[in-house]
């Protein structure tokens, strides 16, 4: 298992550790939200971590290429859900995300299964970090309400402009 692959193992090690914090927080600022904060940055400072080693000394894996993607997902929903729970987050915005992974992953399947290969584009990377930033807003915002519709309008946003250019660039795909 190369370095990369086992830093992407440990974004995703991370999740119940960020989850118990979030519990613990209550939903509220205090000692634990900002602990469930530093977890969730330096869980997605990984993400760049182990992206940048792979290339770097050709670590790139079909492991790797499945993991990454799966621990960013993972982290990021974890943290969706929180706030959803506090209600905070609203359900339709969870459930666009979620459909779009669901999308997506589908789509690269059935490619795939006919010997091609969806790379991720730029706006998949935009909206990964822009959703990770915006979680990390919310942490430290967590019941300030214009705060809270910013960050979903953009999650949301990013979320169906990627997906959309996904199923614009390879609906081909579907129907060959």
């Amino acid at each position: 298992m190369t370095l990369a692959s086992k830093i992407t193992l440990v974004r995703v090690a991370m999740i119940p550790a960020y989850l118990v914090a979030m519990y613990l927080s209550g939903g509220t600022a205090g000692p634990w939200m900002w602990a469930g904060l530093a977890i969730f940055i330096l869980a997605s400072l990984t993400d760049y971590i182990d992206g940048q080693i792979a290339r770097r000394c050709n670590q790139v894996s079909d492991f790797g290429k499945f993991l990454d993607p799966l621990a960013d997902k993972l982290l990021t929903i974890a943290a969706m859900s929180m706030f959803c729970e506090w209600g905070r987050f609203p359900a339709w915005a969870l459930m666009i995300v979620l459909t779009r992974e669901f999308a997506v992953s589908g789509l690269r399947m059935v490619a795939a299964s006919k010997g091609s290969v969806i790379a991720a584009g730029w706006s998949g990377k935009i909206k990964t970090a822009s959703t990770m930033v915006g979680l990390c807003v919310l942490m430290v915002f967590p019941e300030n309400a214009a705060v809270i519709w910013t960050v979903v309008v953009m999650i949301a946003g990013t979320t169906v402009y990627s997906g959309a250019e996904y199923f614009i660039k390879n609906w081909k795909c579907l129907w060959n």
